[in-house]
This record gives C-alpha cells, structure tokens and sequence, in this order.
C-alpha cells in the first residue's frame, strides 16, 4: 500500500476478507498503516532523534500500546 498504491485493486480487499478480516479491521490497519506513513515522513524531515534501544523507550511504548491500544 505505501510502496505501490497504484496497484492496490478491491481484489487485495476481497482476499484479505475471505481470509477472516472485518472490513472494520481492514479501515483500522489502513489507518494505522497511513498514520505509521506520516509520522515517518514527518521524522525523517524533521530529523526527531529515535530513541537507543537499549533506553527502555520500545518497551515501555509496547506496554503502553497493548494495554490502551492506537486509541
């Protein structure tokens, strides 16, 4: 989707859903992956400092992220 949008048809859709996907789980990863697609684009022209991963940031944000999710 971010690499080759042009080649993303209703059929990608389609597949994704007869393999078990909502298509409310389908909006939410769209979202989710758009959102990843900004905040990307934003660091790499802002030049924002990523953190070490030894700092404790990866771990504490996945906590973060799995108990109060994207919301």
């Amino acid at each position: 989707m971010t690499l080759d949008h042009t080649n993303l048809v209703a059929d990608d859709v389609r597949a994704v859903m007869r393999a078990g996907a909502s298509k409310e789980a389908i909006e939410d990863a769209i979202e989710v992956a758009f959102l990843f697609n900004v905040y990307d684009r934003l660091a790499d022209a802002m030049g924002w400092d990523v953190p070490a991963r030894d700092s404790g940031y990866y771990e504490t944000g996945a906590r973060r992220l799995l108990t109060h999710g994207y919301g």
